[in-house]
């Protein structure tokens, strides 16, 4: 196994989409998975300051090619982005970076693009947290390209 990984595989919703307590199980920050939780689910519903955030088709293509253009600027090498109405999954290496400086880059300059590009006016586009995994060879590298490009359903982008 390398001594650092060779990509980051991340992974961070919309604002307000995943909360505490969801239906589908969720993350307790530094304490891992937990099962749904109905009362945590209102109880976290009831502090949103704003809607739930779902990214329309010009909103998710503006991300995608911000995310494209904040690699190439940072000349970190993008493998793979799909940005998804309620999420957005990237896979890219950054050397020598640690990945939530990675994901809070990529999240700043998206946020920036949505502030600019969409007619809607919103103070939280995405969720304070996310997912980072790290790819460690190859074969990983290739199952998530596989997974964001070919396993995530994008058929809804032709329905708006």
């Amino acid at each position: 196994m390398p001594d650092a990984p060779i990509a980051f595989f991340l992974t961070w919703p919309t604002y307000g989409t995943w909360l505490p307590g969801d239906r589908r199980g969720w993350v307790l920050h530094q304490h891992g998975w937990k099962m749904p939780d109905p009362a945590k689910h209102i109880e976290a519903s009831a502090r949103m300051n704003e809607d739930a955030c779902l990214l329309s088709v010009a909103e998710r293509d503006l991300v995608e090619r911000q995310v494209a253009e904040t690699c190439r600027v940072r000349r970190w090498e993008l493998h793979a982005s799909s940005c998804q109405s309620n999420h957005l999954h990237v896979v890219l290496s950054a050397p020598s970076v640690d990945p939530k400086r990675v994901r809070a880059d990529l999240k700043a300059w998206c946020t920036r693009r949505l502030n600019e590009g969409s007619p809607r006016d919103r103070k939280r586009w995405w969720a304070d947290r996310g997912s980072q995994r790290y790819v460690w060879d190859e074969d990983g590298l290739e199952r998530v390209i596989t997974y964001v490009l070919v396993a995530q359903d994008r058929k809804d982008r032709d329905l708006e």
